[in-house]
């Protein structure tokens, strides 16, 4: 990575974590070429990779500044730590939500979908269809239990990008990513275990330990760096929990990316009460800031961490392929595989494997990173425009979700129930915590492109949101009439 690029990183990340503020004056060339040692030119290059992403403007003889627009609401709470572990509950919403499907007549907040219509997919399109006209019909054998070595091999080649490295036999490929999750708490975890979560955190995650009688011991979560650690510490002692299930880069809902140290420093804490990690980085590839962010799993020197990804929202989630580096539970992540679905689907790790190989993967990346991140931008500031005053929103760093939180007497089920008479669906906040909590909260999909019909459901959204909560406050106090005369 050269210079200028990691000095544009470096201000990048501290201007989308709000260090700079809209119209604040950012430090001048000099200064700059002084504190980091380069020259006036790769101090002038950075800025330019600045003002391409929308994140600096240049004013005649005064420097670079902020973008005034880049004013953003408040980050949303941290949530107040669990007494004890839960049972889990919110599968009769999830469900209501995994039943909706694509159509012309709902405008779909609610799911995890990426942009599958980029002309950079046609080439995995092309890959599918020559794969269902060859004669020889390679798709239609049963396949390799641990996944087809060809995608294995590139899986592990893209992993070098996060600072992993591991090789094709260290790899399970997998029916997406909540097989990988699934299969890694039923490896590690018996009924009635306890399993510590990041708070709000991924329903298909806590569904699967709920799938298998655990509890989920939620742990409060910063909306910039993530998992308290300092209440995760505190939970070890006090509990015996099993495993820790997190999503630490491009954390779903909320969307930071774990600072390196915190990384370190979690790992440290497994190592130390001697508890497995799941780690879930789906949306990983999805980083706005170049180079990708380490996984934790690139710190893991015992093969405590298990590793769960997926192509699903890099590429699309009707593929269904996803994997897993368990580490040191590779034998039993293998079984629990077998009994429960067996080999994964042969042809689209074929045509995956082909995409990636043939260098299509890269490009594509990078054009889905650089639209959501135009969208992330787009949509909060809609929501800060139409939604009501005082409402919170995450700064996601990746991916393509918008954490929001409105007042604490807000119902976002309520809200959802009136929006999908309108024809459009949100996810409720409470389908994102073990015990249901977070229901003033809920979860946006901002993948799709901004348009004018994308812009008109998000301001109906926010009145609906606003008329809600008018409702919901209680009435002026009545003045009676019965005043009695001065006298």
């Amino acid at each position: 990575m050269t210079r200028y690029l990691e000095l544009a990183e470096s201000l990048g990340q501290r201007i989308e974590q709000g260090l700079y503020r809209a119209g604040e004056r950012l430090p001048s060339v000099r200064s700059l070429s002084l504190e980091h040692g380069v020259s006036l030119t790769t101090v002038q290059q950075a800025y330019r990779v600045l003002e391409e992403a929308g994140l600096a403007t240049p004013r005649p003889k005064s420097g670079y500044f902020v973008p005034d627009e880049r004013r953003l609401p408040e980050l949303p709470r941290v949530a107040r730590l669990a007494q004890r572990p839960v049972d889990i509950s919110q599968w009769e919403d999830i469900l209501e939500l995994m039943r909706s499907r694509p159509a012309p007549e709902l405008m779909q907040f609610g799911r995890g979908m990426p942009d599958v219509v980029s002309p950079t997919l046609k080439p995995l399109l092309a890959n599918l269809a020559r794969l269902s006209r060859r004669t020889d019909v390679p798709g239609l054998y049963y396949g390799d239990i641990q996944g087809l070595r060809a995608l294995r091999e590139q899986v592990a080649r893209l992993a070098l990008d996060s600072g992993c490295q591991f090789g094709a036999e260290d790899l399970v490929i997998t029916n997406g990513c909540i097989e990988a999750l699934s299969t890694a708490v039923r490896a590690i975890c018996e009924p009635g275990d306890i399993v510590a979560v990041d708070s709000p955190s991924f329903h298909g995650a806590m569904q699967t330990l709920k799938g298998v009688g655990m509890k989920a011991l939620e742990i409060p979560t910063d909306p910039l760096t993530g998992i308290s650690l300092e209440a995760l510490e505190l939970a070890l002692e006090q509990w015996p929990i099993k495993a820790i299930q997190i999503t630490p880069t491009c954390n779903n809902p909320f969307g930071y990316v774990m600072p390196e140290a915190n990384k370190r420093a979690l790992l440290r804490l497994a190592q130390q009460f001697d508890v497995a990690v799941i780690e879930d980085d789906v949306y990983g590839d999805l980083a706005y800031r170049y180079p990708r962010p380490r996984t934790l799993k690139s710190f893991d020197i015992d093969g405590r961490v298990l590793l769960c990804s997926s192509f699903s929202k890099s590429l699309a989630p009707g593929l269904r392929v996803g994997w897993i580096a368990p580490g040191r539970y590779l034998q039993r992540i293998l079984h629990m595989k077998y009994i429960g679905s067996g080999a994964t689907a042969t042809q689209p790790q074929m045509a995956i494997a082909q995409f990636i190989a043939e260098g299509h993967y890269p490009p594509h990346l990078r054009r889905m990173r650089s639209q959501y991140q135009r969208n992330r931008d787009q949509m909060s500031a809609w929501v800060g425009r139409y939604f009501p005053a005082g409402t919170r929103i995450s700064q996601p760093l990746g991916g393509f979700m918008l954490w929001v939180e409105l007042a604490e007497q807000f119902d976002s089920l309520e809200l959802n129930r009136r929006l999908l008479e309108q024809g459009i669906q949100i996810a409720p906040g409470c389908i994102f915590s073990a015990a249901g909590k977070y229901r003033n909260c809920l979860r946006l999909n901002y993948a799709a492109r901004p348009c004018p019909e994308l812009e008109a459901a998000v301001r109906r959204i926010g009145e609906t949101a606003a008329q809600l909560l008018s409702e919901s406050e209680p009435p002026a106090p009545a003045i009676s009439s019965d005043v009695p005369a001065p006298g």
